[in-house]
């Protein structure tokens, strides 16, 4: 790995980033009844740094991630060679491939964010996990921000009635 672009950092701070890692963050997730059911899974922050440092925002928006063998043993398609190429080159809106870590302690598998599956979290209980987790893994620039666009193209699709016919 290029040691002039590292993927990731380690903070302690309890300053909240967009590309904070969160492990056990609370997922709610909606049941066929209409009610909600409380679990832990792993995280990503999405909302912008500035947001959060002037404290404009209560709830959060994050978005699950998993390492990219867990998600190829449930979809098949993630285990081909094409399966995990799309993603990488971002040919699947719906997710965005990350590098593996290697950070002591730290280490990772090549890590997928579901942004289908976007949910929110308030911002009491992000810092409360930060307190808690005390170091956790951070996404530094730039690939904090070609996250952040990937989110943004996902987020911002626009399907037309009638496309330009193909050539």
């Amino acid at each position: 790995m290029n040691d002039a672009y590292p993927w990731y950092g380690l903070t302690n701070a309890l300053q909240l980033e967009q590309g904070d890692f969160f492990f056990s963050c609370p997922i709610f997730r909606p049941t066929t009844n209409g009610r909600a059911r409380r679990e832990p899974g792993n995280a990503i922050v999405l909302s912008q740094s500035c947001d959060l440092a002037h404290d404009k925002l209560e709830i959060v928006q994050v978005c699950p991630y998993y390492p990219l063998e867990m998600l190829s043993a449930e979809v098949e398609y993630f285990a081909s060679k094409r399966g995990r190429e799309s993603p990488r080159q971002g040919n699947i809106p719906g997710y965005r491939l990350l590098n593996r870590c290697t950070l002591v302690g730290f280490e990772t598998d090549f890590l997928v964010c579901d942004f289908r599956s976007l949910f929110g979290v308030h911002l009491t209980t992000l810092r409360e996990l930060a307190a808690q987790q005390a170091t956790r893994l951070r996404l530094l620039p730039p690939y904090r921000e070609h996250l952040a666009q990937a989110f943004a193209r996902f987020f911002m699709r626009v399907g037309l009635p009638i496309d330009v016919p193909p050539f």
